[in-house]
């Protein structure tokens, strides 16, 4: 087979994580394919230098941090076009990060029309948002690659050719070493961006001390994805009045830190999905600025914002969102769960492993790195 390139966009870092195992499964079917585009750290190591690390300045959340940066998007945007123009991918890989891969897929159909295969790998939660818009999906997109079961059925009536893959965290969960859990500790797990974590961790922190009152013997600790945001931790920890000894802060341990805890307090995302696979039973705390907050309300159409609650469709774990996400509540859920032989941390268990069963085995990146194949024809 000649060379052929595949250009990537992926925003955050769990976009770079799952992207990294997917460009390394395809290099194992075909080592002739080069990678470009724009991802983070894990997807350079495996493309080289012709892929882009951007994900700290372009991993935003929130309508009000979008618009202040407008103009740095405004011109990756122009590049990514234009490096698709060089390049001539035989497909463009778009990676979770709807604000700007769904623009970006509406900017690309409208300039290449259908030579050009534009292919989506953790499907944008439209059904939580905006349903109304997966038959323009369809006509932008030439194949969806959904890792929950319940999102083919929802792009298929449109005409979006869809295939259920798995989720990815199976695979990297499994591959984690064995660790045993401390029935003292607790993690707080405040999320990846730096607004997220300037809004979420301190309401943390503030029920972490309420439940020392509690129980004086309890320990906590804290995990961030980059040196950045451990650095922002880090400071509002000292300013709440904590140390590096009392709360330490992790970086790249998260995983880690999940399977250590008795239990946890988790940002709404990805990381109440790690949470269930891993075990540790957790309550969902969310916060964000007023008028992103609003502006959510106003368009999600689902009754829960953990994932793991919407697989389950109920509220297995208890969200704390917003103006809820009140310090003394949150320690009160949390020592709950605490209790070894309490009936709530006991029904939590059982109902995390039935989420964790409906995502299907291991093989995530491969299944996917087969159907991009499949896609491109490459055999």
């Amino acid at each position: 087979m000649a060379l052929s390139f595949l250009y990537f966009v992926a925003g955050e870092v769990s976009g770079d994580t799952h992207g990294a195992s997917l460009l390394r499964a395809l290099h194992a079917r075909q080592p002739g394919l080069r990678f470009h585009g724009r991802g983070g750290p894990r997807m350079k190591a495996v493309a080289g230098d012709t892929l882009e690390d951007w994900t700290e300045e372009a991993a935003v959340v929130g309508l009000w941090e979008v618009l202040k940066k407008y103009g740095y998007f405004r011109r990756q945007f122009a590049r990514v076009l234009a490096e698709i123009e060089q390049t001539a991918p035989a497909a463009v890989v778009l990676i979770d990060y709807p604000g700007f891969n769904l623009r970006l897929a509406a900017a690309l159909r409208k300039r290449y029309r259908r030579p050009l295969k534009i292919i989506y790998y953790i499907s944008p939660q439209v059904w939580a948002w905006h349903r109304g818009r997966i038959p323009k999906m369809a006509r932008l997109l030439d194949l969806m690659l959904c890792i929950f079961p319940f999102e083919p059925p929802l792009y298929e009536p449109a005409g979006l050719r869809s295939v259920f893959v798995g989720h990815p965290l199976i695979d990297a969960l499994a591959a984690e070493p064995p660790q045993t859990r401390a029935p003292d500790l607790v993690g707080l797990f405040p999320g990846s961006r730096r607004r997220e974590v300037s809004k979420i961790f301190p309401v943390m922190l503030a029920a972490a001390r309420l439940m020392l009152r509690e129980k004086p013997a309890l320990r906590f600790a804290t995990a961030a994805p980059s040196e950045r945001i451990a650095r922002e931790l880090a400071a509002l920890r000292d300013a709440a009045g904590w140390t590096g000894d009392t709360l330490p802060v992790g970086v790249g341990t998260s995983r880690q830190l999940m399977a250590q805890s008795a239990a946890g307090m988790v940002a709404s995302g990805t990381a109440t999905v790690e949470a269930a696979s891993l075990g540790m039973p957790l309550v969902i705390v969310y916060k964000v600025a007023p008028l992103t907050y609003w502006v959510g309300r106003a368009v999600i159409r689902v009754p829960y914002l953990g994932m793991i609650n919407l697989l389950a469709n109920r509220e297995i774990a208890r969200e704390f969102l917003q103006g809820a996400a009140r310090p003394a509540a949150i320690a009160a859920e949390t020592l709950r769960l605490l209790d070894e032989m309490g009936a709530a941390r006991r029904q939590q268990s059982v109902d995390l492993q039935e989420v964790v069963q409906r995502l299907g085995g291991g093989g995530a990146a491969e299944r996917a790195a087969e159907a991009v194949l499949a896609e491109i024809h490459v055999a």
